[in-house]
């Protein structure tokens, strides 16, 4: 992004230390191998994490080596500016944000440096993700123990930071228990590397001298001071991750240093390396799950269940589950939950699948008795079925704080531990404590095995009382845990969420040890100040708070699921960050080929969230006009993704879209959106004269005037226009019976239309033969879809009204409509009732409107596919992932004898007008690169290659794959044909 004028010297608190951040930049700039970042949107893009809290950093840097970090915090010395290091800034307290210079290392410090297998240890950069590492010690058949439910987007710095834990912490620990040494840098520039640390090894670093023994030997003075009061105060717990570990310097605990910093949340030191403790990969694994009628009964329950050694006994109640069935995801492994209103996921693992499966045998026996007593169960064997349970519980957080019909809901108390053997009755005592105060609808989670409590709470903070209703509540959870010998925090950490609240945990003696540990590894309070020791309150610095006043703008797009105010719609994103994973699914394409935070779901949605203003601080101050959040937009396909696979439905398509509308209100636009945005218009005039279009777009000679003149990249081929659409085609047969089942209106979008009437074609052979009247709309009809990606939404509307007008008199016969292209299918189905959402004749459209495999498998009773066979490999549109899901495509496909390959490649990369657009080119291909284009390759000759989005199909024979996709329609009719 472009380089802004800095504002003045900006004061910072809790010291009031002034900071040249010109002079600070200029000198980062000179002296790091990094990405030095001061502008208004890359401050915006890191101004908050998961947490309630947000704070303007100074600027950012990203840098590419450690020892690139460790000359940023050299030159952060040189200017007494603060700094704090972030991993994957899914922090949950408020850790990872600060008026500081933020350290990034989750783009290039990914690094696994060495493995010893037969050690069982490695040592690694700070910014690699744990699946990412995991992924790298498999072939030695081990892996790093902890394993958070951002496990695909936290990194093992970030891990260390927050003392990290995840469910399979029940077999394995924390990650303070499996941190062997760390490497780290004092705030002075003091590096070195820190373990356990018996007499000798002690003897050896005061012997050194210097720093590292004036540490050493005030850390030992420390301890000796507070060693009682350490050992009376720590609650003796599995889960206690609240204050610095200072129990980890008693002498049977090995004096060690590196499991003091573990959790310390960058307050202390910067991580540069960690040498980390792995286990064997299990060989098998067996799961069942437990119903009981309430959430107290089944935590009840769970420490009965710990000493049968089980990987994890992970505890759901209903308010997680309704949640997702409302929203249709997992439906069929939600709907065989066994009977309850509370439920135990509880796995073991074996070196071998029938040992995994006795031990889930003897649990249940013992569970049940003789007389069938007891929870009611189910075991789950199908991996599909096994890795959405797994999905339902790690999407807990982010599903359950926008949940449909109900209260947003937020972090706040989310993390509390208490005895395992205690969990039940503290429960009781919490959900008793929300009535109170009237969270009845607040869902909690977490891992029972282990006592330890993850919560989402409606809590108001938008208004004074609300904020104020917050803090005395939080104060009275924290007592409850208090009184049961508990933690505040689990694995979350203290941060600012929790940090004022250590003296009625700890006592004012352990605090004060806590400020003298901070004043001797960082004197100057430069390491993320204001959090754990000396912090700011809990209601300060609130991403929202009394004071948010936001810029409220008449939109074009209702946001009906979000009482029609963009700002609320900005606002689903809390920040969980499953939009950064590398790998899997289809969000967020150009973070999976960048790595950017401000080109993935989170980072584009904390911009327009500073866009809307409502804080005195506020990175961007230009609103819609904003020339940072139009960058960070640029990149994103607009590929619906995160509308399906981010837990809390941001819909950035949807946003991006209303952006461009706004932002380009009464201007001239970018070339590409006149000549790919008016694509319908170019397409009819372009069938007058086909083969004269088609000459002048191939012609080496006019083909780069052509690219400039629309903004298209000159790489690309212009597809070819056919010589006669598939309304002209259908014109010209005779006129169809009427069919047994009715009659069906075949959509003739643009694509298939002008491009590919072969495919609409063979979509009539395959309904005629099903028994239907095929109907085709003779005049010029659109979705408008090709204006909405381009934002201009005007247009979108008006030809989107013009269309439910033409199709009306087909839906008042009864008739539903038929989609082939998915990207034009999705805009029926969702986009036109988020632009129009009190048209009732296109929410009626939006209704009748059907896939081709949802219209045979679903409305077409006893018709069977005919037989096809062979084997294929199928890249599914993003729209259809988004919005109309394709296992009906699967299940049809399969019934038809096909061996199908669902590949999970994401976005082609295409995405309509994105990969055509100048500038846009080698992100649309790197996306292709990524899994799409090498599955493709790699295909025998004799497997289809399946893909009924038009982007998608121009991709892959635009990639050099030497490959002709096909559509499902072609697929049947080519099967009928064989009959025939």
């Amino acid at each position: 992004m472009a380089q802004r004028p800095l504002p003045s010297p900006v004061v910072l608190a809790p010291r009031d230390v002034s900071v040249d951040v010109r002079a600070l930049r200029r000198d980062l700039e000179a002296r790091v191998d990094g990405e030095v970042r001061f502008d208004p949107g890359s401050r915006g893009a890191y101004s908050t994490d998961a947490s309630n809290y947000r704070q303007v950093p100074l600027g950012v840097v990203i840098p590419r080596t450690v020892e690139a970090g460790v000359a940023a915090v050299a030159a952060c010395r040189r200017h007494r500016a603060p700094v704090v290091s972030r991993g994957g800034g899914t922090s949950l307290a408020g850790q990872a944000c600060n008026v500081a210079v933020v350290l990034d290392w989750s783009k290039h410090c990914r690094g696994v440096v060495s493995v010893d297998p037969a050690g069982r240890r490695c040592v690694v950069e700070p910014g690699i993700v744990l699946d990412e590492l995991n992924a790298a010690l498999r072939p030695h058949g081990l892996m790093f123990g902890p394993r958070p439910a951002t496990h695909d987007r936290c990194t093992l710095g970030g891990m260390i930071g927050n003392n990290a834990c995840g469910a399979t912490a029940q077999a394995y620990g924390k990650t303070s228990d499996n941190v062997r040494r760390l490497e780290v840098l004092l705030a002075d520039g003091t590096r070195l590397w820190v373990g356990p640390t018996g007499d000798a090894a002690y003897a050896a670093v005061l012997a050194e001298g210097g720093r590292p023994a004036e540490l050493y030997a005030g850390l030992r003075a420390l301890r000796d001071t507070y060693a009682e009061e350490i050992r009376r105060r720590y609650p003796d717990i599995p889960r206690r991750v609240s204050g610095y570990n200072l129990d980890d310097l008693l002498p049977e605990r090995g004096f060690d240093v590196a499991r003091l910093l573990v959790g310390s949340e960058g307050t202390l030191a910067t991580v540069l390396h960690a040498e980390l403790a792995l286990v064997p990969v299990p060989a098998a694994r067996a799961q069942v799950v437990l119903g009981y009628p309430d959430l107290p009964a089944a935590a009840d329950a769970a420490a009965g269940i710990t000493p049968y050694g089980p990987e994890q006994v992970e505890g759901i109640d209903a308010h997680a589950v309704r949640t997702d069935r409302t929203r249709r995801l997992h439906p069929q492994v939600l709907e065989a939950l066994p009977r309850g209103e509370a439920w135990l996921l509880v796995v073991f693992t074996g070196d071998t699948q029938a040992e995994a499966d006795a031990k889930v045998d003897a649990l249940l026996a013992d569970l049940t008795g003789h007389d069938g007593g007891g929870p009611s169960a189910r075991r789950y064997d199908d991996p599909v079925e096994v890795r959405a349970l797994a999905a339902v519980r790690e999407d807990a957080l982010g599903a359950t704080s926008h949940p449909p019909g109900r209260p947003d809901a937020w972090a706040g108390w989310e993390d509390a531990a208490v005895p395992p053997a205690r969990l039940g009755d503290y429960l009781r005592d919490l959900l008793a404590l929300y009535a109170e105060f009237g969270f009845t609808d607040a869902a909690v989670y977490g891992h029972f095995g282990h006592g330890c409590v993850h919560s989402r709470v409606p809590f108001d903070l938008v208004t004074a009382d609300g904020v104020d209703a917050f803090h005395r509540f939080v104060r009275r959870a924290a007592a409850l845990v208090s009184a049961y010998g508990g933690s505040y925090s689990g694995e979350h950490g203290d941060g600012q969420a929790r940090a004022e609240l250590l003296p009625a945990m700890f006592g004012d003696e352990i605090v004060r040890a806590f400020e003298e540990t901070k004043a001797l590894f960082d004197p100057d309070g430069r390491m993320n100040p204001g959090k754990v020791v000396r912090p700011r309150p809990m209601t300060g610095d609130l991403r929202l708070g009394a004071d948010w006043s936001p810029a409220m703008t008449e939109t074009f797009f209702g946001f009906p699921d979000d009482d029609g105010r963009f700002d609320r719609a900005v606002g689903r994103c809390v920040g969980v960050g499953r939009c950064r994973h590398d790998d899997g699914g289809v969000m967020c394409p150009s973070y999976m080929v960048t790595r950017e935070e401000e080109h993935s779901t989170r980072g584009r949605a904390r911009l327009l969230f500073e866009m809307l203003g409502g804080h005195a601080d506020s990175a961007i101050t230009d609103g819609w006009r904003s020339a940072e959040v139009r960058d960070a937009l640029d990149l994103c396909l607009a590929c619906k993704g995160c509308k399906r696979d981010c837990p809390v439905e941001v819909d950035m398509a949807t946003m991006k879209a209303e952006f461009l509308a706004q932002h380009y209100r009464r201007r001239l636009r970018p070339r590409a959106h006149y000549a790919m945005g008016w694509l319908p218009a170019v397409a009819q005039a372009a069938a007058r004269a086909p083969r004269l279009v088609n000459a002048v777009s191939r012609s080496s000679l006019l083909h780069p005037a052509l690219c400039a003149a629309g903004g298209i990249d000159p790489r690309r081929s212009i597809p070819v226009f056919a010589e006669q659409t598939f309304q002209a085609w259908y014109a010209g047969r005779p006129r169809p019976a009427v069919g047994p089942r009715g009659e069906v209106v075949l959509w003739p979008d643009t694509f298939t239309n002008h491009f590919a009437p072969h495919i609409g074609q063979a979509a009539v052979s395959v309904l005629e033969e099903a028994g239907y009247a095929v109907a085709v709309p003779t005049q010029p009809l659109c979705c408008g879809l090709t204006w909405v990606s381009t934002g201009q939404l005007g247009i979108a509307r008006r030809v989107l009204r013009r269309t439910a007008s033409a199709l009306a008199p087909y839906l008042d016969r009864g008739a539903r409509v038929v989609g082939l292209e998915p990207s034009c299918t999705a805009v029926f189905r969702s986009d036109g009732r988020e632009l129009l959402p009190r048209d009732r004749s296109v929410r009626r459209l939006g209704e009748r409107t059907v896939t081709l495999a949802e219209l045979l498998r679903h409305h077409t009773g006893g018709w069977r596919p005919p037989a096809v066979g062979g084997a294929a490999v199928a890249q599914t549109h993003c729209h259809q992932h988004a919005v109309l899901g394709y296992d009906d495509d699967a299940a049809l496909l399969r019934e038809a004898g096909v061996e199908l390959d669902v590949l999970d490649a994401g976005c082609c990369g295409l995405a309509g007008n994105f990969g055509f657009e100048r500038g846009h080119y080698d992100v649309s291909m790197a996306c292709a690169e990524r899994v799409l284009f090498p599955a493709v390759r790699a295909a025998a000759p004799a497997t289809r290659v399946l893909a009924d989005g038009f982007s998608c199909r121009t991709q892959i024979e635009q990639g050099e794959t030497g490959r002709v996709p096909v559509h499902l329609a072609e697929v049947l009719a080519q099967g009928l044909r064989s009959v025939m």
